[in-house]
């Protein structure tokens, strides 16, 4: 077994412990991603992707999200967010937790993901929401794929606003908005306890 394979079964293992991984009443959280560009209201399925939605929930109780931007949009593809501020200083993460891409949630237009390297166990805060149906995201048997974990179901207007957003390279990345979309918060209003 591999360090990264150790690392990602720790970090399951601490997960399912802290009891993070319980649902709520309906087996949905929803939470408001509050941006510059206006709120996009997220359901999340912790029944179908715990560890990534407890993963997710964690990071917005702790505020890890305020002023981060979405640096990262691809017309037609994905708006992503969660990692870097308006001078794209990486945020810290925690480590990485284990891909859930094979839990039947598929990578369609107004989707939230886990964004990730190439290694399948590496994401951590970071996530993309689809601007279409992008199933060449989603596992095949001789890949992982990427981690869906819940639906926009209000400010989808808004989603497609910031993918229409005119960008520019900065620095190694070549697809950054020219006027910064900015998380302001992202707001927990159900779903699972801490």
């Amino acid at each position: 077994m591999t360090e990264a394979t150790c690392r990602v079964l720790l970090v399951a293992m601490a997960l399912f412990a802290a009891g993070t991984t319980s649902t709520s009443a309906a087996g949905t959280a929803r939470v408001r991603i509050e941006t510059s560009a206006g709120n996009i209201v997220v359901q999340l399925e912790p029944e179908r992707a715990p560890l990534s939605v407890a993963n997710f929930l964690r990071y917005a109780r702790e505020g890890f999200y305020e002023g981060t931007i979405f640096h990262r949009v691809v017309s037609g593809f994905v708006i992503q967010g969660g990692g870097y501020d308006e001078q794209l200083a990486l945020r810290s993460p925690r480590p990485g937790i284990p891909n859930e891409s094979g839990n039947g949630l598929v990578n369609r237009r107004g989707t939230i993901a886990m964004a990730r390297t190439a290694e399948p166990h590496s994401a951590d805060a970071q996530f993309y929401i689809n601007l279409a149906d992008n199933l060449v995201l989603d596992p095949k048997p001789t890949r992982w794929g990427y981690a869906v974990f819940g639906e926009v179901v209000e400010g989808l207007e808004v989603v497609d606003e910031i993918g229409h957003q005119a960008t520019a390279a900065r620095g190694e990345m070549p697809d950054v908005p020219v006027k910064p979309v900015v998380i302001r918060k992202v707001v927990v209003l159900s779903g699972p306890a801490p």
